[in-house]
């Protein structure tokens, strides 16, 4: 009876051993299981423009707006009925600001207007001690904003040099002061050329020149 008693215990013993051993594996696995599921950790990306801004700046707006070849100094520069006019903007440290957003409108002479001045006039005015001279001259051919033909009306207008020229429409054709204005609306990207027959004098420089 004993040794009966003996076995219930010890096939009991077996039973709960192996009912432990049974669950200690199920945990393991299932703690393995949760080890396998959870996602391996990687280095966080480097926070972009995008989110600490929350919003994603177009790139255009970072972009540096293309700067224009075609403004009223490369215009006047790639005909060559403009030579002395293109040097005497260099001389009197107009170009960048012709070149410029503007807009401007330019009554613009040619190498034969320049030629019609006095002998030696040009040479004189190129040099650097007469350069304050020069750009009041210059100057007096350039209004501020595009005035195209079709708006021009007579009248006097405005300078940047602060004089005004005299504008006179005609039939036959429109002059500004005593220059025949030979061509018209030569466009430019910050403004427009009107192409004239004779220098425009300022009134003071006039007087000097009689």
């Amino acid at each position: 009876m004993s040794i009966k008693l003996n076995v219930a215990h010890l096939l009991g013993l077996a039973s709960i051993l192996t009912a432990t051993t049974i669950a200690g594996s199920t945990t393991v696995k299932a703690a393995e299981m949760a080890v396998s599921q959870t996602p391996p950790v990687t280095s966080m990306p480097k926070p972009t423009i995008a989110s600490q801004h929350n919003s994603v700046v177009p790139i255009t707006k970072l972009a540096h707006k293309k700067v224009s070849t075609n403004t009223l100094v490369d215009v006047a520069s790639a005909n060559g009925s403009f030579k002395t006019l293109t040097a005497a903007l260099k001389a009197a440290g107009l170009v960048e600001t012709l070149k410029g957003r503007g807009p401007f409108t330019v009554f613009a002479p040619t190498d034969a207007a320049f030629a019609k001045l006095p002998k030696g006039t040009v040479e004189t005015l190129l040099k650097p001690e007469n350069k304050a001279q020069l750009v009041k001259i210059l100057t007096y051919h350039v209004v501020s904003g595009e005035v195209l033909s079709a708006t021009i009306k007579s009248g006097k207008v405005k300078t940047v040099q602060g004089d005004t020229v005299n504008v006179l429409v005609q039939k036959s054709g429109v002059t500004i002061n005593n220059s025949k204005v030979t061509a018209v609306d030569v466009k430019a990207s910050n403004g427009v050329i009107h192409v004239i027959d004779t220098v425009l004098l300022p009134p003071a420089e006039s007087a000097s020149a009689k």
